[in-house]
């Protein structure tokens, strides 16, 4: 596939406008095609899933996960590999044939679910199915809005299938919403309304994820976390799929190998469960961006069980693996279906030929914030609010990135007022969770909830101080929204909070380039959304000063 790109699914797209040459990311084009085409054909196949529903049929879970793992493939910086991409693409174009044996001709059907190329035709097809295909400025924005919302809520979804939870009614919306982006019949008012509904469906999805975490794990509880490394080879693993993270370590009990997480998997630190492995050493390094100075030093394999990725250097890359909707070409993967041990022998062998990592970093990090340790804190986090020792919480959950206007976050940790406390879920927590902020009185004024999708902790936080207080509106709380973004999970966790009525939400470090005026306009209007201005000027906005 050789087509010119355009990609303006995350915040770091070039020029705040969208990637054409190449993605930031370091996505190709023909990669960037590939994904377009897929997510064409997953629209295709959801358009025949939901009229079969419509019939009264029964849509089995292999197809609901084709969806969510093609739709989980390509999230920014997931999978590079165009190979995979288009495997997936054939695999799918399958399956939605035989589905349509069983609709019998209908002739209502959208022309994605219709159409059944074969391979030498991707190249032709991605060209004409791309983001520019909707020619209205508003209806595309509010069409890429929904799907990165569903993108984020389908990567959720495959972490509880991982576990083997499923919920069927966040399945049939997820298809049901892809189909809708199809239907040109739909107006701008009608696309607003499923954009909310995507967010209503998200807190079910986080819901979802965080039972089937807390069924497996137990609940987060705090928990001090060395970032230091100890002498032993070691596997490093990154991503958010702790099903991937189990596995790993019972196959590395007894073998002399440590494993440390990375990024976004330092939360699993936070379960109890983990905690039985004496072998889980500790968190090594930040967030995802500054994988290629820290994958170099660490010297054992790496496995990313899902985003982010960039793009590996050479001095790294043979040690890197990749399992679930990840891939790089040029990286081995470890492959393995729901329910299924995947093998992790090549991983440990290779940890046991290399030297132990290069410590980076000495001391250690707290979290384990989580919505059911936060409610055994509630006394004293109430009595803290009521007697003015804490003033205010700020929720600063999200993502972190390399564009240097991100230093914005850690100056506004560290200008808070002493009598606040920052909330946090997502690897956003990399630009201050290291920093010594101290604590109110035995309450850090850092809790971190986990992963992104912990987010649904925050949320939950927020309805019962709500109910603690007896507020009639969540927006009455001492609490202020600071969000940083990056990728489709940030979406879906946006329009979760929007479709809980949270609103006054900054956005930063810039507001996503899909948003057309109009579409900004209405979030503006009904939302309150904005964007961040400098540190001082925010702390005044919020009344921080």
């Amino acid at each position: 596939m050789e087509n010119k790109m355009f990609c303006f699914q995350c915040q770091e797209t070039a020029g705040c406008r969208g990637c054409t040459i190449r993605g930031v990311c370091g996505k190709t084009p023909d990669v960037a095609a590939a994904q377009d085409l897929l997510v064409y054909v997953t629209k295709g196949l959801s358009a025949v899933t939901t009229a079969l529903r419509e019939e009264g049929r029964t849509v089995s879970e292999d197809v609901n996960h084709l969806v969510t793992v093609n739709l989980f493939t390509t999230i920014t910086n997931a999978n590079f590999d165009r190979t995979a991409i288009e495997a997936r693409i054939e695999k799918t174009l399958s399956a939605k044939a035989e589905l349509l044996t069983q609709l019998g001709g209908k002739e209502d059907l959208p022309e994605a679910a219709r159409w059944n190329g074969t391979i030498a035709d991707y190249a032709v097809k991605a060209a004409t199915v791309g983001v520019l295909a909707t020619k209205d400025e508003d209806i595309r924005s509010l069409r890429e809005l929904i799907t990165y919302g569903l993108k984020g809520l389908a990567a959720y979804t495959k972490h509880a299938n991982a576990l083997l939870k499923d919920d069927s009614d966040v399945d049939a919306f997820i298809q049901r919403a892809l189909a809708a982006t199809l239907d040109d019949s739909l107006t701008v008012s009608d696309l607003v309304n499923l954009t909310l509904e995507t967010g209503k469906y998200g807190v079910n999805g986080m819901a979802l994820l965080d039972q089937a975490n807390t069924a497996a794990y137990g609940n987060p509880e705090i928990t001090t976390v060395d970032i230091g490394v100890r002498k032993n080879p070691a596997i490093l693993i990154s991503g958010h799929d702790l099903k991937d993270l189990e596995m790993l370590l019972d196959q590395t009990q007894g073998t002399g190998v440590d494993v440390y997480t990375h990024s976004e998997m330092l939360p699993a630190h936070y379960y109890p469960f983990f905690k039985k492995y004496d072998n889980f050493a500790g968190n090594y390094g930040n967030a995802w961006w500054k994988q290629g100075e820290e994958f170099e030093k660490f010297n054992g394999p790496i496995l990313m069980t899902t985003n982010c990725i960039i793009p590996p250097k050479d001095s790294y890359k043979s040690r890197l693996f990749t399992t679930g909707a990840a891939g790089y070409p040029g990286c081995r993967h470890i492959g393995g279906a729901y329910g299924e041990t995947k093998d992790f022998s090549e991983i440990i062998a290779l940890a046991k030929t290399l030297p132990a990592p290069t410590e980076i970093e000495t001391g250690s990090i707290v979290g384990g914030f989580a919505h059911e340790q936060v409610f055994a804190l509630a006394d004293k986090v109430v009595d803290a609010v009521k007697s003015g020792a804490i003033r205010k919480f700020i929720v600063m959950a999200g993502c972190d990135g390399r564009a240097k206007s991100r230093s914005y976050y850690t100056e506004f940790a560290r200008k808070l007022p002493k009598d606040t406390v920052i909330l946090t879920a997502g690897c956003a927590k990399y630009k201050y969770n290291k920093l010594d902020l101290g604590d109110i009185g035995g309450i850090p004024r850092v809790l971190d909830a986990g992963q992104c999708n912990d987010s649904y902790s925050l949320a939950l936080i927020a309805l019962k101080l709500k109910e603690v207080f007896g507020l009639d509106d969540v927006n009455d709380l001492p609490i202020v929204y600071n969000i940083a973004w990056y990728e489709q999970k940030a979406v879906i966790v946006l329009l979760a909070l929007l479709s809980l009525g949270v609103k006054n939400i900054h956005l930063g470090p810039t507001l996503p380039a899909f948003l057309s005026p109009n579409v900004a306009k209405v979030l503006v209007d009904n939302f309150g959304i904005a964007g961040i201005g400098t540190v001082d000027e925010d702390l005044k906005l919020f009344g921080l000063e």
